[in-house]
């Protein structure tokens, strides 16, 4: 029987080529996501769905989709999929760990930079007509070199930004659920700690957790009461692991000095009060938006997509 395939969103067009022309495929060709009942429907009589973060997969709409072998998301995280309701309607849930892992640690050092420097407030004073002359004292920011980094969660992504450290000459303290082993804190010159330490012993603080019921709200307000007043604050991760009211709070009052931002908890709805901060650094979730690294990950859905329907084990399954 021949197999069906729904694209609940964009995808390249170099990736979507990678489906042979036996599969039926129904395209969402827009960027928006679908109301959830546009979802049930077309998700009936389908065999795979390739999706994107924006497209909530629970078990009212497998429910609805009892033909469903796969779902494919086109991102390293998959708190968008009940992965439980998934397993025990057997259906496999797949995502694009690695071919991100670069291009996201890049754009968290950028945010850690941004913020450090000031730059998006100096880019801001230089358009202004405001810059007139050379200040001694002009948009004074922090040094990285030297310092030390604290990166929590110290998987593909914490790891690569921990590489990048090295340039830096920075000590770098990490904190994971799984302690590394020994040859990786060697070659990142990394060592393990527990949050407490990290916290309060960090000049500047990468986030690249997943979302769980435990790192929820992870950083809260007592969380960041322990920060050193200069630390610096990154989320790369997902936008709940922070609490924004108290990041806000704490951004406004002195807290800590500063934050680099490119998740928030109700995207794409940012705090209020985060708003009109000078020493907060936003992006609207970009940290993998290079060219080359959206179209692997979509064409690494897309395989993992089609590996399931041909009987075959997943390329990356969600563990």
């Amino acid at each position: 029987m021949p197999k069906s395939v729904f694209i609940s969103n964009v995808l390249p067009q170099a990736a979507r080529d990678l489906i042979p022309k036996d599969v039926s495929v129904d395209y969402n060709e827009t960027d928006t996501p679908l109301p959830k009942s546009e979802l049930m429907t077309r998700l009936r009589g389908k065999d795979g769905l390739v999706c994107q973060i924006i497209t909530t997969v629970d078990d009212e709409v497998l429910a609805q989709a009892p033909s469903l072998r796969v779902v494919a998301n086109v991102a390293v995280g998959y708190n968008n999929i009940d992965v439980a309701a998934a397993r025990r309607r057997g259906v496999v849930v797949t995502n694009t760990p690695d071919v991100l892992t670069e291009t996201t640690a890049d754009f968290a050092w950028t945010l850690l930079m941004a913020a450090a420097r000031r730059v998006v407030e100096a880019d801001r004073f230089a358009r202004s007509g405001r810059w007139t002359r050379w200040q001694w004292d002009l948009l004074w920011g922090a040094d990285v070199h030297g310092k030390t980094l604290g990166i929590v969660g110290f998987g593909r992504i914490g790891r690569a930004v921990a590489r990048r450290a090295l340039g830096f000459d920075m000590r770098v303290l990490y904190h994971d659920a799984v302690r590394a082993d020994a040859a990786a804190e060697r070659e990142l010159r990394a060592a393990p700690t527990d949050l407490a330490t990290l916290l309060r012993e960090s000049d500047f603080v990468t986030l690249h957790t997943n979302l769980t019921a435990e790192t929820r709200h992870l950083i809260d307000a007592r969380t960041l009461r322990t920060m050193k007043p200069s630390a610096i604050l990154v989320n790369a991760s997902r936008g709940p692991v922070v609490d924004e009211a108290a990041l806000a709070r704490a951004l406004r009052e002195g807290w800590i000095a500063a934050a680099g931002l490119d998740v928030f908890e109700e995207e794409p709805t940012i705090h209020p009060d985060l708003l009109p901060l000078t020493n907060v650094v936003m992006a609207p979730h970009i940290a993998s938006a290079s060219g080359e690294t959206r179209l692997a990950m979509a064409t690494l859905a897309v395989k993992n997509c089609l590996a399931v329907l041909e009987g075959k084990p997943p390329l990356t399954p969600v563990p």
